[in-house]
């Protein structure tokens, strides 16, 4: 399995790089990013074969789209996939600070949330003009859901629901204004009532579905594979725990987390595997996963995940990983180097 592998969104048809990268970084996200770092940075995304690129708008409060659409503006547009999401009118505000909601140096906007039918239909429009693009491949309904609004998720899921904002969803998809719609969240339970409501295409699923936590598998992940409902996997690496930096849910990781970690770490340094390419590769396994997205802070950073999701892993670290009970029992596993 390599970057630049494919798989289908069953219902659009639509082919995206197995693995992407996500472009918050390009935002700034806990450190600055000059425009050079940033268009190097998709560079190399391109030369290992990556050809999706997710962003959005509250990204650096619109940096991260700018970025992106400068970098790939020349290039054919057939040839990659972008996915972008709404739910955030950006709005001008000069008092916004460096460092505000984690963005090094946002511009200045201030996100303000909409998920109403207009508002939808607005957030598309500018994000286009952001971008300078055609099109955008994939729109995703931004961090909606109960951990993210806490007694608002009832009127913001009403603005989706009754307000419209499904409806424009799914309009844009009707008049080929974009190729596929879902939503693009943290918490795996608002896509399982979304599927019910909304015949959406595909959901970036963020830190939800990892090497270190599967209970999104059985009542979501499942179900999609069985409906054709694509599940791309963002935040890998739970914000980098998996990656060794004792993050988790973009705050200091809580000592059960940790250990754990150290566990599934051990286990990969028996089978000399690397636990980064473990936690890459573990995702691919589903059935219903069609990509996994993974942001880089520098072009190197960029390359070695590209080398780890390449890297060849044992067979018998997926079986050793469950025996042991950290990973669950029934989840899919890739199929990886010798007998399972």
């Amino acid at each position: 399995m390599i970057a630049s592998d494919t798989r289908t969104l069953p219902r659009s048809g639509l082919a995206l790089t197995s693995m992407g990268l996500g472009c918050a970084q390009l935002g700034g996200l806990y450190q600055a990013m000059s425009e050079a770092d940033a268009q190097t940075i998709v560079d190399a995304a391109w030369e290992v074969g990556i050809r999706y690129f997710d962003t959005a708008p509250y990204y650096g409060y619109t940096l991260s789209e700018r970025r992106l659409g400068a970098a790939l503006r020349e290039r054919v547009r057939a040839g990659y996939v972008v996915s972008t999401k709404a739910g955030r009118l950006m709005l001008p505000d000069a008092a916004v600070q460096p460092g505000e909601n984690g963005w090094a140096e946002p511009l200045p906007f201030r996100p303000h949330y909409d998920y109403t039918y207009d508002g939808i239909l607005q957030s598309h429009e500018e994000s286009l003009r952001r971008l300078g693009l055609d099109r955008i491949d994939i729109l995703y309904v931004h961090d909606i859901g109960r951990a993210t609004h806490g007694e608002q998720h009832a009127h913001y899921w009403d603005q989706l629901t009754q307000g419209g904002g499904f409806r424009a969803l799914m309009q844009l998809r009707a008049e080929g204004a974009v190729r596929a719609i879902g939503l693009g969240v943290n918490e795996w339970e608002i896509v399982a009532d979304a599927i019910d409501v909304c015949d959406i295409d595909c959901a970036l699923l963020a830190g939800r579905y990892t090497l270190l936590e599967q209970a999104a598998r059985e009542p979501l992940l499942d179900q999609c594979a069985r409906r054709g409902i694509g599940i791309v996997i963002g935040g890998p690496f739970n914000s980098g725990i998996l990656a060794g930096n004792r993050k988790f849910n973009y705050e200091d990781a809580p000592a059960g987390v940790i250990a754990r970690v150290d566990a599934i770490a051990a286990v990969c340094r028996e089978y000399e595997a690397p636990l980064q390419a473990a936690a890459l590769q573990f995702v691919m396994g589903h059935p219903a996963v069609v990509s996994c997205v993974a942001g880089a802070h520098s072009a190197p950073q960029l390359r070695q995940n590209a080398a780890w999701f390449a890297q060849p892993l044992p067979a018998a670290l997926w079986r050793e990983l469950a025996r042991r009970g950290l990973i669950d029992t029934g989840a899919p596993v890739p199929p990886g180097t010798g007998s399972y």
